[in-house]
């Protein structure tokens, strides 16, 4: 019996070591992260909600990077037009950012669609991002929103 519970911790932590940690490319500019991007021509995040058929865009759009998940860069909010963000979620978490893409300005090809997030994903994002203690309990109700996501992105600046 002790030599099968040796055999069985000797095996889990050779496939734990196994694994190769993925290390996340700086920003910079021509980095891509996920899938290539589409030919298509980028819209402008001014020119995004004109866009809309159905509630829905699908394509390729452009903004700046005003936030950044800080846990492990699942997901980013990109300024709109009037100063607010827009949420972007990489596809099934099929890629992830680094820190430093805040700032940056990229394309990213995906679907845009209206979407309810509750309040309880609101306190977690805003967790992910590191707010205060105070300004995670100032976060009320569900919130129907404009959100991306993109299959893949590259930065242009």
């Amino acid at each position: 019996m002790k030599k099968l519970l040796f055999s069985a911790l000797l095996l889990a932590s050779l496939g734990a070591t196994a694994q190769e940690a993925t290390e996340i490319p700086s920003a910079a500019k021509g980095v891509t992260y996920g899938a290539a991007l589409s030919k298509a021509d980028a819209v402008p995040m001014d020119q995004l909600e004109a866009k809309l058929t159905n509630g829905s865009f699908e394509g390729k759009i452009q903004g700046k990077v005003k936030e950044v998940c800080q846990t492990m860069g699942c997901w980013m909010k990109v300024e709109k037009a009037d100063g607010s963000t827009m949420m972007v979620k990489m596809k099934d978490h099929s890629f992830f950012l680094p820190k430093n893409i805040v700032g940056h300005t990229v394309q990213m090809d995906g679907v845009a669609q209206v979407k309810t997030e509750t309040e309880a994903k609101r306190k977690h994002y805003a967790e992910d991002a590191g707010k205060s203690k105070a300004e995670i309990a100032k976060i009320k109700g569900d919130k129907s929103e404009l959100q991306f996501t993109a299959s893949g992105l590259v930065v242009i600046d």
